[in-house]
Formats: structure tokens, C-alpha cells, sequence
């Protein structure tokens, strides 16, 4: 799995490739835990890379989630795969994220 946060034009993108699945997790997790405090900065998470997500995963996301609209911000889900789509459809997430 590999994970990468970038500052840019004022906000932050990450960009998910490979399977997010439970052995990932608590790796992903350690990266992406600075964007549990976004600062007011949107984050966009691009998951054209993304082939798997598992509910830990998902719980990672969520938690990006409530840190930036703690911060007033918000977090965008971009190029998802109909896979990963049928995953946040099955959830509800769909309808909490901002998918693009």
C-alpha cells in the first residue's frame, strides 16, 4: 500500500494506491493521522489508485472526516473504481463523503 500527503494550492492530496486492508491499516493510519487536524485545509483523497478498501480502512477515512469538519473543512473522495463506489454505496458512506 502506498500513501502520500502533499500541501498543495491550500489544501491537502493524499493519494491512496494498492489494497487498503486490514495488514495496511495501522500503517496508512500512521501516515495519514496528521490529517486529523487539517487546519481549516480541504483534503482530497485520490483513489484512482486504490484497488481494495476494507472497514478498517473506512474507519481511517472517517476519521480524516470528523477532523476536518471539526476545522471547518471538508474532505473530497476522487476517482473512486466501481469497486470501491459499490463499497461506500453498501455503507452509507456515499453520502457522507464529497465524491468527485
Amino acid at each position: 500500500m502506498n500513501t502520500s500527503i502533499e500541501k498543495q494550492e491550500g489544501k491537502y492530496l493524499v493519494t491512496l494506491e494498492g489494497e487498503l486492508d486490514t495488514a495496511a491499516a495501522a500503517e496508512v493510519e500512521k501516515k495519514l493521522q496528521p490529517l486529523y487536524n487539517t487546519d481549516g485545509l480541504d483534503v482530497v483523497i485520490d483513489c484512482s489508485g486504490l484497488e481494495y478498501i476494507a472497514s478498517s480502512g473506512l474507519r481511517i477515512l472517517i476519521s480524516i472526516l470528523k477532523g476536518a469538519k471539526a476545522s471547518g473543512s471538508k474532505v473530497v473522495l476522487k476517482n473512486m473504481n466501481d469497486d470501491i463506489k459499490s463499497v461506500f454505496k453498501l455503507t452509507g458512506f456515499i453520502n457522507i463523503f464529497e465524491v468527485e
